[in-house]
Parts: structure tokens; sequence; C-alpha cells
């Protein structure tokens, strides 16, 4: 298989969340490129299913992509926080909720063209109410659907996120 060495590497931006950096690359061939990296300190996606076997997301706006979207809960990663207690967290954060059951479906890349991201998917169920800590820079509102509503707006072109799409679909298979 095909590599690449690394010959030189430079940091061009550090944020809150991610850092970015340009690499000067080698291919086998010994074509000189470049790649820009997003650093990403990972994140969790979690499928929340209440005891009626509806699907509890959000609806929030979201600058990058111009206007709402509505979304299963997920969120960042904290430096040396596991995969569990992130899902854990963010599902009370973002959804009033802890999960009785957390069901790992796997862990995929999003974007492994420009981005070291990965996010874990959970399935989670028998929830239980939970205080819902309101985060200063996030504006959500919860919203309940069945399955089958959910499957229907993502054929209709309605839901056009990536990790709700996939945590949806995978997690329905699992079942």
């Amino acid at each position: 298989m095909a590599q690449e060495k690394v010959l030189a590497s430079r940091q061009i931006y550090s944020g809150r969340i991610v850092t970015l950096r340009l690499d000067t690359v080698r291919l086998d061939n010994g074509y000189v490129t470049e790649r820009e990296i997003v650093e990403h300190p990972g994140a969790v996606v979690i499928v929340p299913f209440d005891d009626d076997g509806q699907v509890i997301l959000v609806r929030q706006f979201r600058l990058a992509t111009g206007g709402e979207l509505l979304e299963i809960p997920a969120g960042t990663r904290e430096p040396e926080e596991d995969a569990n207690s992130c899902a854990q967290r963010e599902l009370q954060e973002e959804v009033g909720f802890r999960a009785g059951h957390l069901e790992l479906l796997g862990t995929v890349f999003p974007t492994p063209g420009y981005s070291t991201e990965r996010f874990s998917l959970y399935r989670a169920t028998a929830l239980v109410p939970s205080r819902r800590p309101m985060e200063a820079d996030e504006q959500l509102q919860v919203v309940r659907l069945p399955v089958d509503e959910l499957l229907r707006r993502i054929d209709a072109g309605e839901i056009r996120d990536g990790k709700t799409i996939l945590g949806l679909l995978w997690a329905l298979r699992r079942m």
C-alpha cells in the first residue's frame, strides 16, 4: 500500500476545538506535495431512543451551513475524556437525559481527506431524565420523532447531517 512520508510539518492555526497544520509529504513515486490537516480531539455521536421508540434529536442553527439542522446529540471529547463518559455528558447537556444503557455501534472517520477527527457512535436506551446544564454558546431545541418520520425526512433530503443519517441507519440495522 502506498505511503506518504512527512518531510515537514507546521502549525498554521490553533483554536478552541481544532488545530490546522500544513504537512509537506513525499509520495512513494517521489512527488512532493502539501497536505492541509485539521487536528480534532475526537467526538461522540448518540442515537437516543426513548421508551416509546422515538429518537430524541436537537434542532440548532449551524453557521457553517447557513441554517438550522435537525441532528442527533453529539459533541467533542474533552482532553483525556473517554468516549463513554463523553457520550453521557453530551446526552445530558443536549437533551437532558442519562442513558441506562449505552451501546457502542462503531467508530468512524467522517472526513479522512483532511481531518484527524474520529467519532464514536452510540445507541442510548433506558433513558433517565437528568438536569440539563445550559451551555452559554449553544441554543438547542429538543425534538422527538418516530423512526418512520426520520426515515421519510432523510429520503426527502430534509435531514442533511451526515452523522445523523449514519447514526440512525446504523442503530436501526443493529436492533
